[in-house]
């Protein structure tokens, strides 16, 4: 039977495995060394670095993605505002982190009815998951691990959701004190029944309440992973929304296969800026970089109003993506220019690094076979939105 990278750890560093599936360290290390040396944190962007799709959103709505890999689930008569904040001090700061994500209550939703609610959320990729052996009576353990600040003390809640047998978790953990940085570390049960699918669909959405309506609360909280219902969700969750003095902010997040306590948690694995931003880049890329007259790829015309424009990816995308632009961007070939007014189909291998984009536009400025470039003008926010998310 072939030995996982933390079983070895255990073997070195005599920890004892755990019962019911998981993993726990004794020491947290090898001769200082971290146990999970060849592996990749299983959040992405964790550390709230990356921000492709800007640094502000204010009243965001449902199913928006802010910073790189977090949505917003939201249903409510609020308005809160996410964005991109700096650290400069705290402890997340003393910890390492730099930036966080922000949730800026700007309209206060006093009495969340029904299924009201305000959720950040990240899902994780399914085949970066097999390691947790769902399904089988090895199945692993998990620890989620983050930093919060908060100005609603009390009860919080977070949910794990597995979409393949529709099945969920969910752990409470207290704000003890108002607007202040704390390290929350929880410990989820393995699953031996629910199973995730080996592919690139979706596997487990982990979800960070501010607020939940009567509908996720009515039931009793759902602490052993069970077939989903709404009601057991969000139980004892406080209405981090019904007031404008309200924020919760949150980095560092990192969910580690077995179980750890706050003095075994292994380190936060600091990637390098450009390592991050790839592994963002398998899901959303924009490909404006903030410069005026930027080549956004080459290509071919292929008729008076079309072309097919090579668009280099810097990662592997997850699934043929849809394109949009943004803001203005022309058509090159030499001979003149042709405002972009659309796009067309896309062509993707699963392996590639080009994307190829049909591009149209109006008036017929274009020529059968010429060469072409697709750029932004004076214009430093134009670009494609490539988007491939779960």
């Amino acid at each position: 039977m072939a030995l996982s990278k933390i079983d070895v750890a255990n073997m070195l560093t005599g920890a004892t495995p755990v019962a019911n599936g998981g993993t726990a360290l004794t020491s947290g290390f090898v001769n200082g060394s971290d146990p999970r040396p060849l592996s990749k944190p299983l959040i992405i962007n964790g550390n709230m670095a990356v921000a492709q799709r800007g640094t502000s959103f204010a009243d965001v709505g449902d199913g928006v993605y802010t910073l790189d890999r977090f949505e917003t689930s939201k249903s409510n008569d609020g308005a809160v505002t996410v964005s991109q904040e700096d650290l400069t001090s705290g402890n997340a700061y003393a910890d390492g982190f730099r930036t966080a994500l922000k949730c800026d209550v700007t309209t206060a939703d006093g009495t969340l009815a029904g299924t009201q609610k305000f959720f950040i959320q990240q899902i994780v990729e399914a085949r970066n998951l097999q390691s947790l052996k769902f399904g089988t009576a090895n199945a692993e353990k998990l620890t989620l691990a983050f930093w919060v600040k908060a100005t609603k003390t009390g009860t919080h809640i977070v949910r794990m959701y597995a979409y393949d047998d529709d099945r969920s978790c969910s752990i409470a953990y207290t704000i003890s004190s108002s607007n202040t940085w704390e390290k929350k570390v929880m410990n989820f049960p393995a699953d031996t029944t629910g199973v995730i699918d080996n592919d690139n669909g979706q596997g487990i959405q982990i979800a960070w309440a501010v607020g939940a309506g009567a509908s996720f609360q009515s039931g009793t909280l759902a602490t052993a992973w069970a077939g989903n219902t709404s009601a057991n969700d969000f139980v004892g969750q406080v209405n981090g929304l019904d007031s404008t003095d309200n924020n919760f902010h949150i980095t560092g997040i990192q969910l580690e296969v077995g179980e750890f306590s706050s003095t075994t948690l292994p380190p936060f694995q600091h990637e390098s800026y450009g390592d991050n931003l790839s592994r963002c880049q398998r899901y959303f890329l924009f490909t404006g970089d903030g410069s005026a007259y930027q080549s956004h790829g080459t290509g071919v015309e292929v008729s008076s109003t079309s072309g097919y424009c090579n668009v280099p990816l810097s990662s592997t995308m997850r699934a043929t993506p849809s394109v949009t632009k943004e803001d203005a961007l022309v058509i090159f070939d030499g001979n003149g220019e042709s405002a972009v007014t659309g796009i067309g189909n896309i062509y993707y291998g699963k392996q590639g690094t080009i994307l190829q984009v049909a591009v149209n536009c109006s008036g017929g400025g274009l020529s059968d076979n010429a060469g072409l470039i697709v750029y932004s003008t004076n214009d430093s926010s134009s670009g494609f939105l490539i988007d491939a998310e779960l």
